[in-house]
């Protein structure tokens, strides 16, 4: 996993984000968007677009947050995993 979205992006889902993102590998879930940490290409496009400042590369994840990491992985085995965003 390269970028990780944490606790600020749950109910907002802003997408700019989405827009920015090369390989589309951001996805929507019920309350927060995911970023595919088998699609990620480490570009950060992403993290600067964020308003919630959200968005972190894995290894700069707040110690507060760090389950994110688990929960943005764990997200993409569920039995309903993230979609692609609408717009």
């Amino acid at each position: 996993m390269t970028y990780v979205i944490t606790q600020a992006c749950i109910d907002t889902k802003d997408k700019s984000c989405v827009d920015v993102c090369p390989v589309d590998c951001i996805y929507e879930g019920p309350d927060m968007l995911y970023i595919h940490p088998d699609e990620c290409i480490d570009c950060g496009a992403c993290e600067p677009e964020c308003p919630v400042t959200a968005i972190f590369p894995d290894a700069d994840v707040p110690a507060e947050q760090k389950q994110y990491l688990r929960i943005n992985e764990d997200a993409f085995k569920s039995a309903t995993p993230p979609q692609r965003p609408t717009r």
